[in-house]
């Protein structure tokens, strides 16, 4: 059996005391003569940040946050019956789209930033931390992702995903990965 041509590492960050951060990078083995890996794109590293995202959010609610290119996200999701939501004056919240709708996100927005938050806060709203995206974009997360499950920073286009947690640990990502990810081809590491 072939060895699988993406690996998925999932590492804890350290960006200080007061923040709890895990990374998540997607890459693709090298090319046949080439030496260094590549962040993983198009349909298949859609596919498994596709998979990913529900799988990390578990049980809980969970949203897609977009704070750049709105008229572009509105269009998109109006044309593929994508229910949204104007969260705020320069952000646009998306809660858990259906598989397909996800997949279909992903690859539209890849070369995009945009947040992912999971937690039941997301029910009642959290008018403050969405004008606060509005204003800030993504570093609006820090000061609010103690309440949340997680909150995540989507970089697909560079292969990555950085989560803020103080309630998931690095061992507990790969436990939720494994088996959501276990029909894709890639390989799920933790540094030695």
């Amino acid at each position: 059996m072939p060895p699988d041509p993406y690996r998925l590492l999932v590492e804890p960050l350290d960006l200080g005391s007061d923040v709890r951060t895990i990374s998540l990078d997607l890459s693709e083995k090298p090319a046949q003569g080439e030496e260094e890996e590549t962040p993983a794109r198009g349909e298949e590293a859609v596919a498994i940040w596709a998979a990913a995202i529900p799988a990390l959010a578990s049980i809980e609610p969970w949203a897609l946050d977009f704070v750049s290119h709105l008229d572009r996200v509105r269009d998109f999701c109006l044309a593929h019956h994508i229910g949204c939501r104007e969260a705020a004056e320069r952000c646009v919240v998306i809660s858990r789209p259906e598989p397909k709708a996800l997949v279909a996100l992903i690859a539209r927005f890849e070369t995009e930033t945009f947040g992912f938050r999971a937690g039941s806060l997301l029910e009642q709203g959290d008018t403050a931390l969405e004008n606060d995206l509005s204003r800030r974009g993504m570093d609006a997360y820090q000061p609010a992702f103690s309440n949340y499950a997680m909150c995540g920073i989507c970089d697909f286009e560079n292969g990555a995903l950085t989560l803020l947690s103080e309630k998931v640990s690095s061992t507990e990502v790969v436990r939720r990965l494994r088996p959501a990810l276990s029909r894709h081809p890639v390989r799920i590491e933790r540094p030695a």
